[in-house]
């Protein structure tokens, strides 16, 4: 079977920070509360002007740009997002309008909460099969800040806005997995943005935690177990940024080493679909992606939801 190569990324970022300070002064916490129980010190919320389309639009052009690829290039546009603007037209259709993509190509959004970029990335794999395509354009995004209880100190507190986009190219020859799945449960609920009023994030943190630990691990060793490697075989592993307490777990569950997982809900909060794009493009921004490296990616959220890839990063040409 053919596998996923991530050639080029992009990212972008609202313009205003929120701090665990700023917060402070919201709600009954404190910075010691939420950094001790979450890893999170600052989030990005979107300004007035910002929506998750913008910012999916944003990080979409500069993967393109990273790429050395045309829009005649892109086989398929998807976007992993809960918080559209608009059910439609959909962002990824507005993706394709801004960049000029062909309109005999698939555009559309996918919801998997924050397992929705892995679920993106496994559509593009088969929709590239099936189209005879080479390159697909696949985007995360979120405006959480829009779908909160500002009053809710167990929620307000995780949640940021932001957008991570990549480009992947169907190739031979490389290491490659995914495992997906997905168990009905209202442990995270949400409504829409137009029903925020009345139906903003909720979370059961304990059943979510519980959740997320048995199933990281499980995903990462599915996806060494099909592709026959070992986590000594790994670059890295990204996980979705929810809690630095949930990917120590699993480091501690696998014995691994701690250093070979990415972390970065320090600076962002939890990002649902839009945190493993995230994360990968800083790692290409600070160097930490070398051609030829394997990486794991394991996301888990809502739904309830989980996914997890294996992948291998190229560089840019």
């Amino acid at each position: 079977m053919k596998g996923l190569r991530l050639l080029a990324t992009g990212g972008a970022l609202p313009g205003r920070v929120v701090t665990n300070e700023d917060l402070r002064r919201q709600v009954d916490t404190s910075d010691e509360w939420i950094t001790t129980r979450t890893g999170i010190r600052q989030r990005y919320y979107c300004t007035e002007n910002e929506d998750a389309a913008t910012l999916a639009i944003t990080a979409a052009r500069q993967a393109m740009a990273r790429s050395g690829l045309t829009a005649n290039d892109i086989a398929c546009c998807i976007v992993a997002t809960l918080s559209a603007p608009t059910a439609t037209p959909s962002i990824a259709c507005r993706v394709q309008a801004a960049l000029g993509l062909p309109e005999d190509r698939p555009a559309f959004d996918v919801n998997a909460a924050c397992s929705g970029f892995i679920y993106a990335a496994a559509t593009a794999h088969g929709l590239l099969t099936t189209l005879d395509g080479q390159y697909a354009l696949v985007i995360g995004c979120e405006a959480l800040s829009r779908m909160m209880d500002p009053t809710d100190r167990t929620t307000c507190v995780l949640f940021g806005d932001g957008a991570g986009a990549a480009v992947f190219e169907l190739a031979e020859n490389v290491p490659f997995a995914i495992t997906l799945g997905a168990r009905g449960s209202e442990a995270i609920r949400a409504g829409g943005p137009a029903a925020c009023d009345t139906a903003p994030i909720t979370m059961d943190g304990k059943a979510v935690f519980r959740f997320a630990v048995e199933t990281m691990p499980r995903c990462l060793q599915t996806v060494l177990d099909r592709s026959q490697k070992t986590l000594a075989d790994l670059a890295w592993v990204v996980c979705h940024q929810a809690n630095s307490r949930i990917i120590d777990h699993c480091i501690k569950h696998l014995h691994a080493e701690p250093s070979k997982f990415y972390k970065n809900m320090d600076r962002h909060g939890n990002t649902s679909a839009a945190s493993i794009p995230i994360a990968l493009h800083e790692m290409e921004e600070s160097g930490l992606l070398r051609p030829g490296q394997t990486l794991a990616c394991i996301g888990f959220g809502g739904g309830l939801t989980w996914g997890g890839m294996l992948l291998t990063y190229e560089g840019r040409k």
